[in-house]
C-alpha cells in the first residue's frame, strides 16, 4: 500500500539546507514504510513559493491557487514531515503563517515529524519549545524524536549519530502512518502511587 507523506519545506535559498534536511528524513521515511511492506508517495510543498498567496490570505481569508492546493494536500496526507529554518530562536514566520491558515482541527490526530535547521547547535532547543507546542495546539500527534540539523551535521564528524537519529525519527513516523503503538512512549506516571500512600510507608 503507498501512504502519502507531505513534506512542508520553509527553507528560503534554493537549495536551502532546510530542504536538504527534508529530503533526507522523507527518503528514511520510505525505507522505514518499505520494511513494513508500505511505500511512501513523497509530496514536497516548499512554502517560499506560497510566500505572496499566504500574505493575501492572512488580508482576505481565503485560499486560492497554489495554496488552496497545498491546504488540500495536508487535508489527505497519512503523514507530515514539517521542516524550519531557525529565525530568531523561533520557526520561521513563513513557516507558522501555513500552520495558521489551516482551519481548526485539519491536523488533528495527524502524524508529524518535526524538524528544524541552523547554523549552529545552540538553536536545537526549538524542536521542544518552539515546535513540539505549536503541532500540540494544534492537535497532532508528534513522533517522540525531533531533529535538528546544524551546519556540521551535514557531513560532519558526527555525521554517523545524525543518519541515525534521522533513521529513528523516520521508524517512528512510519510506525504512526501505520497506526502501530511501537512509536508511542510508554507514560512513566501512568502508574503512580498516591501521595498519601507513599506517608503512610
Amino acid at each position: 500500500m503507498t501512504r502519502s507523506i507531505v513534506v512542508v519545506s520553509a527553507g528560503l535559498a534554493n537549495p536551502s539546507s532546510t530542504r536538504l534536511l527534508a529530503d533526507q528524513l522523507a527518503t528514511a521515511t520510505d525505507l522505514a514504510l518499505r520494511g513494513h511492506g508500505d511505500a511512501a508517495d513523497i509530496i514536497v510543498i516548499e512554502l517560499r513559493e506560497l510566500a505572496h498567496p499566504l500574505a493575501d490570505h492572512l488580508l482576505t481569508g481565503f485560499a486560492s491557487g497554489a495554496l488552496a492546493e497545498a491546504i488540500e494536500t495536508v487535508r489527505h496526507a497519512d503523514g507530515l514531515i514539517a521542516v524550519t529554518p531557525v529565525f530568531a530562536a523561533s520557526y520561521s514566520g513563513l513557516f507558522k503563517m501555513f500552520f495558521e491558515v489551516l482551519e481548526q482541527d485539519l491536523l488533528r490526530g495527524k502524524p508529524i515529524l518535526l524538524a528544524a535547521t541552523a547554523g549552529t547547535a545552540r538553536h536545537s532547543l526549538v524542536l521542544e519549545h518552539a515546535m513540539r507546542p505549536l503541532f500540540s495546539y494544534l492537535r497532532a500527534i508528534t513522533v517522540p524524536t525531533a531533529v535538528f540539523a546544524a551546519t556540521e551535521d551535514f557531513g560532519g564528524t558526527g555525521s554517523g549519530a545524525f543518519t541515525e537519529r534521522i533513521a529513528t525519527a523516520a521508524g517512528e513516523l512510519a510506525d504512526l502512518v501505520l497506526g502501530s503503538r511501537r512509536a508511542v512512549p510508554s507514560d512513566p506516571f501512568e502508574d503512580v502511587t498516591p501521595f498519601d500512600q507513599l506517608l503512610k510507608g
